[in-house]
Order: structure tokens, then sequence, then C-alpha cells
């Protein structure tokens, strides 16, 4: 059991925004206003690629076996967080503001440092590598490809918006996110206000 502050979330609420307007909207955008979200907005983005959805457990991205080998973590200018689906908690993994060492873990790009938000999907193989072996690293990415599309389209629906990230650095992000061995970026997506 962590020892690590927890902090539960809101609850997620529906949006009056279609599926088919969230599809229209959705843009990659590098250029963020500073505003911060507030703890429902944060919940309700980590809910959209990792929620629980089912009573037994099933979540708002589909899983090879529901075997669920997906971490969900972010970075926001209070410190860095990491998302536990049962719950619709996060626990505190550092008080810091990580934001400009994600940046350069990612190549230097300026959206990283600049959004208040920037989600980080993380994917741990062998959950998956035990039941689908060979197989197992094909159903890990294409998992990571369906949360940050929920988290996407989810962003598209609150009025906010991304970019989807698949350039950095792994080792580099895994080290300024301190993450256990096996646990292997796939994605960073920073989220935000549009400047106006």
């Amino acid at each position: 059991m962590s020892t690590r502050p927890m902090i539960d979330l809101p609850e997620p609420s529906d949006s009056s925004v279609s599926l088919e307007t969230a599809l229209r909207l959705r843009r990659s955008v590098r250029e963020f206003d500073a505003e911060p979200l507030s703890r429902a907005e944060i919940g309700q983005l980590l809910w959209a690629a990792q929620g629980v959805t089912a009573d037994w457990g099933g979540r708002t991205a589909p899983s090879a076996g529901a075997l669920y080998p997906l971490e969900l973590h972010a970075v926001t200018p209070t410190g860095a967080l990491h998302y536990l689906p049962d719950g619709h908690r996060v626990e505190i993994t550092s008080e810091r503001d990580l934001r400009l060492d994600l940046r350069a873990a990612a190549l230097d790009q300026d959206a990283v440092e600049r959004a208040p938000f920037v989600a980080v999907v993380v994917v741990v193989p062998e959950r998956t590598a035990a039941t689908y072996g060979e197989r197992a690293g094909r159903y890990v990415d294409l998992e990571a490809g369906h949360a940050a599309q929920g988290l996407l389209l989810q962003t598209a629906a609150m009025d906010l918006v991304a970019v989807p990230i698949g350039a950095f650095d792994d080792d580099a992000v895994a080290t300024v996110l301190a993450l256990p061995r096996g646990h292997e970026p796939r994605y960073l997506v920073p989220v935000g206000r549009s400047p106006s």
C-alpha cells in the first residue's frame, strides 16, 4: 500500500457535446493559456483515458484480455500525479513543477512546459506478455492509442486544447517521473485552455 498523499477526484460528469462534435473540434494545438486546470477538469481527463466504467473493473479504453497494462501520470504546475482508476483518485508522486525537466526529456518541445497539465501514458508490457506473448507489444501500444484518443476527445468536449506527443527520450521521461523498472512512457499529451 502506498504511503503517498492521495486526492479523491470529483465524480466524472456527462458533457452536452456530442461525440461527433468532439471529433470535429479535436485539433493538435501547441499553445496554451497559463491558467491551471481545476481538480474536476483533471479528474474528468484522467477518467476519459482510464476511468472505470463497469462494476467488474472495465475501463473507458479497451484492453486485450482486460489486463490493463497502462498507468496514467500527470504533470501540473504543482507537481506530479499518478491516477488510480479504482476509487477515481490520484496519488501525489512529486510536489515539484516537473514541466521544465519533462520538456528537456521531450526534445525541448515548448508545449510540454507551457501546458498547465501534461498527461503521460505509461505502459507495463509484462502485464500483457504473460497472456499474449509476442503479440503483447502490439496490444499494449494499441491500448495506449485508445486511451490517448479518449483523453483527446474529452479535451475537445471540455473546450480545452491538446497535442499528442510521441517524440521524447523514453529513459529521460522515466527518470523525470521516477517510474519503476518496466514502466515505459508511450505518449505525452499537453492539455490546457486556448490562449484566445
